[in-house]
């Protein structure tokens, strides 16, 4: 697994690129031959996608890989070009979401091949896995160099938007993201409805000032439940924690999902709950958290 760069072919470099002031058109400072390289075959994936948004949580547990899935699958629906990334290293649930499980991530002409599910683009690290059970053991530098392949390596093509599900917390995950896509549009962090919740997702609002990057807005998830047989939504949890948090912290709320029944049921099926129940009161509130990130400012791509 972290000899995927070897077997790769080589991404194109930003010779080209249009944009003569683009960052990776000069040599850093002290940047040896093999960082330039690097650099720039970073560089010319990232140029041909319009929008990065990371969807984070300084959380475990609140379905936040439901909510990236279905962002993306939204935008899709959209008639957007779409990638998934999931960087969650020791736990990807996206092809099992998708019902993606036991495909594999194949060789190209201009690198690696991301799986293809419609008109979205999926790389996660459990294509690589050769057992579903295999643990992943792997220390931050590594995970760093892998999500660095997943970007630099695999041939995205021209896409609209990018949706990148980090894993819980602000560790090295999420920074490295950071650090290899500047500039990134921001993030969409996904709490649940109860104070003990927030106060960890606030983290990750933190986590976002401090690097500069946009929160885009926060999300709260399993925001009552929803009765399958009468549509009454009965509020479980405390209600109203992500809002409070958004307002206390000054980012966007972006709205609230309920607990569904059928959320739950379509993941577990492998089918993104935004496109096979389409109709529901609850993916009209997915579709409600998708419309301002089509409202972003167009980015002209060096294409």
């Amino acid at each position: 697994m972290e000899n995927m760069e070897n077997n790769a072919p080589k991404a194109g470099s930003c010779d080209s690129c249009k944009d003569s002031s683009c960052s990776a058109a000069k040599r850093e400072q002290n940047e040896n031959d093999q960082d330039f390289e690097d650099r720039r075959a970073l560089q010319s994936r990232l140029c041909h996608i319009g929008h990065k948004i990371m969807v984070m949580s300084g959380k475990g547990g609140v379905g936040k890989s439901t909510v990236a899935v279905n962002l993306a699958m939204g935008l899709m629906l959209a008639g957007k070009k779409v990638g998934l990334l999931d960087v969650d290293i020791h736990g990807p649930s996206v092809p099992t979401m998708l019902g993606l499980e036991g495909a594999n991530i194949e060789a190209g002409p201009d690198g690696l091949m991301p799986v293809e599910l419609g008109h979205l683009k999926v790389i996660s690290m459990g294509f690589l896995l050769r057992n579903p059970d295999d643990a992943v053991i792997w220390r931050g530098p590594v995970k760093g160099n892998v999500i660095k392949q997943f970007l630099k390596d695999v041939a995205w093509g021209d896409l609209d938007y990018l949706i990148i599900d980090a894993p819980p917390g602000t560790g090295d995950e999420p920074l490295s993201i950071c650090q290899l896509i500047n500039p990134i549009d921001g993030a969409v962090v996904v709490t649940t409805p109860q104070r003990v919740a927030a106060m960890d997702v606030r983290k990750s609002i933190t986590f976002c000032a401090q690097v500069g990057m946009k929160v885009l807005g926060v999300v709260e998830n399993m925001s009552g439940f929803v009765c399958p047989k009468c549509g009454e939504l009965t509020h479980i949890l405390r209600s109203g924690g992500g809002r409070l948090m958004a307002e206390d912290m000054g980012v966007p709320f972006l709205g609230s999902i309920p607990i569904d029944p059928m959320v739950a049921e379509s993941g577990d099926m492998g089918q993104a709950f935004v496109m096979h129940h389409s109709a529901s009161p609850t993916a009209e509130i997915m579709r409600s958290v998708v419309a301002p990130l089509l409202e972003l400012p167009s980015v002209k791509q060096n294409l």
